[in-house]
């Protein structure tokens, strides 16, 4: 089992940025993948960006279009970040943190029941 547990969350005006934050304890060493997930109010939960163990310094990065170029995933061993940037008002909502011991295939890391083990969660609210 990893434990999962997130920071940074708050509220922002339109246009601004904020850092998240994730720390992962257990057994770490069986994760494969580490993700933000998102759910806003009244929509599914959606991954929006997620990360893929290479080799002790190298993780792959995949983004959802909606924050494609506007958000960066970045990890070491046991944490991930989420660094976003031109925040919106749509990007209001609960953000988790997630790991899985899976491996992915024809783009699984974007499914949120891909991953086995969540965070809290941090809420984020952004006002126009």
């Amino acid at each position: 089992t990893v434990k999962l547990v997130e920071s940074g969350g708050g509220s922002v005006q339109a246009g601004g940025s904020l850092r998240l934050s994730c720390v992962a304890s257990g057994e770490t060493y069986s994760i494969q993948y580490m993700a933000w997930i998102r759910q806003a109010p009244g929509k599914e939960r959606e991954v929006i960006a997620s990360t893929t163990h290479i080799d002790d310094s190298q993780y792959g990065t995949y983004y959802a279009d909606s924050v494609e170029g506007r958000f960066t995933v970045s990890r070491t061993s046991m944490n991930l970040y989420l660094d976003m940037y031109r925040l919106e008002p749509e990007d209001s909502g609960m953000y988790y943190c997630a790991a899985s011991a899976r491996f992915s295939t024809g783009g699984m890391w974007a499914v949120p029941t891909f991953y086995s083990d969540w965070g809290q969660g941090t809420q984020v609210t952004v006002t126009s």
